[in-house]
């Protein structure tokens, strides 16, 4: 299973109740009011458990995480491999 996948996975199973008929990969969390700021916690978690990496206070950004494809990105910037 790809990055992109697993992220929308569990971004559908714990906020979208399982319907992630509108979720797009380049759908902004915040602004869809899929995702609140403590839910963005949980998914900084995940993020960290599932792919061994550590978010840091300067990169709670949205660029780094208010989408799957930002957060895609963001593990790939962070491990320095492609997802």
């Amino acid at each position: 299973m790809s990055h992109a996948e697993k992220i929308r996975e569990f971004v559908v199973n714990n906020f979208l109740f399982g319907d992630g008929s509108r979720l797009q990969n380049d759908t902004s969390f915040l602004e869809s009011g899929i995702i609140d700021s403590t839910g963005i916690l949980e998914v900084i978690t995940y993020i960290e458990e599932t792919f061994g990496i550590k978010v840091n206070d300067d990169e709670l950004l949205p660029e780094n995480l208010d989408s799957v494809d930002n957060i895609v990105g963001f593990i790939s910037r962070k491990t320095g491999c492609a997802a």
